[in-house]
């Protein structure tokens, strides 16, 4: 009997080992602003990635092991999120999936490359994080030279001749600001204004007046939401009514709770799909899955992007059988095409960037709704 009991037990360790779901996992990390001024952003993340997770270990997992998502806060600074990618680097994750801000993404870039990991930003859209050749960097999200040519296409289309520029001097909304800029006045518009803001300040009011007196037709402001919110707000209180143009960041409903509905009708913005007017039929059914876990949509495209970012991850590894960096580097290089993501087709080419067109305009309407134009 003992000696049964014996063997039993020895069975029963080996199974524990080395069989598949038993203790073992594939541990994917996210990078996203859990706090800050971007947290609602990070928050419909994080409920994004955790519940792929969780329909991918319904399944099985991956390569019979469960899937463990290992989140960190970046808090949408770069100092901070450089911390917590040294920590992510240090848990033996096979990729990490963010972060939301350009400027946050691109103070983790070189620490995942060093260490060959994966990277797959989902919100940050700056021209120059995919021209340093790096080798594990990929992005769900567009790129900004494509919103700059949406964005000077509408401008001239509209005929708007004084065109004021607005930024904040983050790697992001600067490179917008400079592209679009350089679109516009190669058409021949007047650009009356181009300066920045300083981001997380309470009262615009001065960099308000001084746009005033420069008599524009159109403010192109290529900050986040926060801010955007705040100019609004501000701009209805001095009695201005020019017409606001936000780039893709200003897309999150937090822009109409702070401006208020009467301050932010008639806004406009540029970018991908919101989550309503997702039409695939991967979208729909995943929002129907996420409403009845949560009760409500998500916030923004951007955490949607990160959830194709998971997805295309996932494909790489179950199509490779590998989680060896190298090998999934190369099939979401040259290998990966037309997944059917959550915001449509994904593939990528050989700088890590999104392959296809995505940009739109947005309207923001008298309930505070986004609606496409």
């Amino acid at each position: 009997m003992k000696k049964f009991l014996l063997n039993m037990l020895v069975v029963v360790g080996l199974l524990l080992c080395a069989g598949p779901g038993f203790g073992k996992t594939i541990k994917i990390g996210l990078l996203c602003p859990l706090t800050g001024s971007w947290a609602s952003e990070g928050q419909d993340m994080e409920k994004i990635v955790k519940l792929l997770a969780d329909e991918l270990n319904s399944k099985g997992g991956l390569l019979g092991s469960k899937v463990e998502v290992v989140v960190e806060d970046d808090g949408g600074d770069p100092r901070t999120a450089a911390l917590a990618a040294q920590r992510l680097a240090a848990q033996e994750i096979v990729g990490v999936i963010g972060t939301y801000g350009s400027s946050v993404t691109e103070a983790t870039q070189n620490i995942f490359d060093e260490a060959k990991i994966i990277q797959i930003a989902n919100g940050s859209t700056a021209i120059r994080l995919t021209e340093k050749g790096l080798k594990y960097f990929f992005r769900t999200s567009p790129r900004d030279d494509e919103q700059g040519r949406v964005a000077a296409d509408y401008i001239m289309k509209k005929g708007y001749k004084r065109v004021a520029i607005l930024h904040d001097n983050t790697t992001y909304a600067k490179g917008l600001a400079d592209e679009t800029k350089t679109l516009l006045k190669k058409r021949g518009a007047n650009i009356v204004f181009f300066d920045a803001l300083t981001p997380g300040e309470r009262d615009y009011s001065a960099i308000l007046t001084n746009l005033k007196a420069k008599n524009p037709d159109v403010v192109f402001f290529t900050g986040y939401y926060p801010e955007a919110g705040l100019l609004l707000r501000q701009k209805m209180e001095m009695g201005w009514n020019v017409q606001f143009i936000g780039g893709d960041a200003t897309n999150n409903p937090d822009l109409v709770k702070i401006a208020g509905k009467d301050a932010a009708k008639g806004f406009l913005f540029l970018s991908p799909p919101v989550p309503q007017d997702l039409d695939t039929k991967e979208a729909k059914d995943f929002l129907t899955a996420y409403k009845k876990k949560y009760g409500d949509l998500p916030g923004s495209v951007w955490a949607v992007l990160s959830g194709d970012g998971f997805l295309a991850l996932t494909t790489a590894i179950k199509a490779t059988k590998s989680t060896d960096p190298d090998t999934l580097a190369d099939y979401l290089h040259n290998k990966l095409k037309d997944m059917p993501g959550l915001t449509g087709k994904i593939a990528f080419d050989s700088k890590g960037d999104r392959v296809g067109a995505l940009y739109r305009i947005y309207k923001v309407d008298a309930q505070g709704n986004f609606i496409l134009q």
